[in-house]
């Protein structure tokens, strides 16, 4: 044969040869991503092309776990993984992405990927400034609610990812969605107890636009906010005592000593009236009740949607027996809200603990940072 056609010929081969595809398997899992407060998923690299997500808590009490394969899209025909291992297998970066709670928009702006979505279920309660100008420009389109997600036009949007939210696996939208080969996958990040276990999800969101780094510099200046916050608040030498919460329908909902909310007032230095009770999520309780533990609290903070002490009185004429209420010492996040009316605490403060924690020391603690303008708490009008 000709020299000049052998060549070629071995050069072909071996170029067939070195497109052979990878097998990656979960059971390869060698390097995990710190995860330092976030309880309900993990994160890890099982090659440089591979990141495997599993989500542990998709809604609370939940016994179902979710876990996803993101495969660098240059590598995606060359690898080859055991799809029954996996919920979902997607290609990234992702160009396209449909999300379903306002709480997934700030992730997606502070990673510089605000143009990725393109579509949102109730799009009049985004914030955002950034956002909303992309939903008023018609780049963001309405996709209905999300318990009703309009199916039809999430699968004619054609997204490479939507991003879940739901209180339990009974989502018949999600399902339809599923069905035209498009990956649903579940974020959890509202069922974490800690405020920085709900901002730490921002390293969920970042394998999608394979920007971990970045995810973890911004996670960090977070959490030595919210650190150095808590200690500046520990410098109080008096600890007031705070009731939250109000009235609905004849009941009063208000935090769990457990929860998110109630960790918060703890970490601003302040008594929460029910910072003994178990429960991670709300109580519900008697009017009675709370009036005779909570008659003289110094604070009361988050009265459900009230935004003026005359809305208050209003409705219901026993809240003007507590002295916070007497006193001008109420304080709501009900105030602070977008260029459509949703509140924007609603859809920042879960990813910026440090912001709700520096309002919070600001109204129990003046002195501590007396020249600081809250973000969501403010005085009732």
């Amino acid at each position: 044969m000709n020299k000049a056609l052998l060549l070629p010929i071995l050069l072909s081969i071996c170029s067939c040869k070195q497109t052979k595809k990878e097998t990656v398997t979960s059971s390869a899992l060698s390097q995990p991503i710190n995860i330092e407060y976030a309880q309900g998923f993990t994160v890890n690299r099982t090659s440089p092309d591979v990141t495997i997500i599993k989500v542990s808590s998709p809604w609370p009490e939940s016994e179902d776990s979710f876990t996803y394969a993101l495969v660098d899209k240059e590598k995606l025909s060359t690898i080859t993984l055991n799809r029954d291992e996996y919920n979902a297998i997607i290609g990234v970066p992702v160009q396209k992405m449909v999300v379903t709670s306002t709480t997934h928009i700030p992730s997606l702006e502070v990673l510089g990927e605000t143009e990725k979505l393109i579509g949102f279920p109730d799009t009049e309660y985004v914030s955002s400034p950034k956002t909303r100008k992309r939903i008023n420009e018609g780049l963001v389109q309405e996709l209905g609610n999300n318990e009703s997600l309009n199916s039809e036009m999430v699968i004619a949007l054609n997204p490479e990812v939507v991003i879940g939210f739901s209180i339990n696996h009974q989502n018949k939208a999600y399902e339809t969605i599923q069905r035209s080969n498009i990956p649903v996958v579940y974020n959890g990040d509202w069922a974490e107890e800690s405020p920085l276990g709900k901002a730490e999800w921002i390293k969920f969101f970042a394998p999608f636009f394979q920007k971990e780094k970045e995810a973890d510099s911004i996670f960090k200046s977070i959490k030595d906010n919210y650190n150095n916050a808590k200690a500046l608040a520990k410098k109080a030498n008096i600890r007031p005592s705070v009731l939250s919460g109000a009235l609905y329908k004849d009941i009063w909902y208000l935090p769990g000593g457990k929860s998110w909310a109630s960790k918060f007032i703890e970490d601003a230095n302040a008594e929460y009236l029910w910072n003994d009770t178990a429960s991670n999520g709300s109580l519900s309780l008697s009017l009675e009740s709370v009036i005779e533990r909570a008659h003289d609290a110094d604070f009361w903070i988050s009265p459900s949607q009230f935004g003026s002490y005359s809305e208050l009185n209003k409705a219901n004429r026993h809240y003007a027996q507590f002295s916070a209420f007497r006193n001008k010492k109420v304080y709501t996040y009900a105030n602070s809200k977008g260029e459509t009316g949703g509140l924007i605490y609603f859809e920042l403060a879960p990813n910026r603990p440090d912001l709700v924690l520096k309002d919070l020391i600001h109204i129990f603690h003046p002195e501590l940072l007396p020249n600081y303008i809250p973000t969501f708490f403010k005085p009732l009008d």
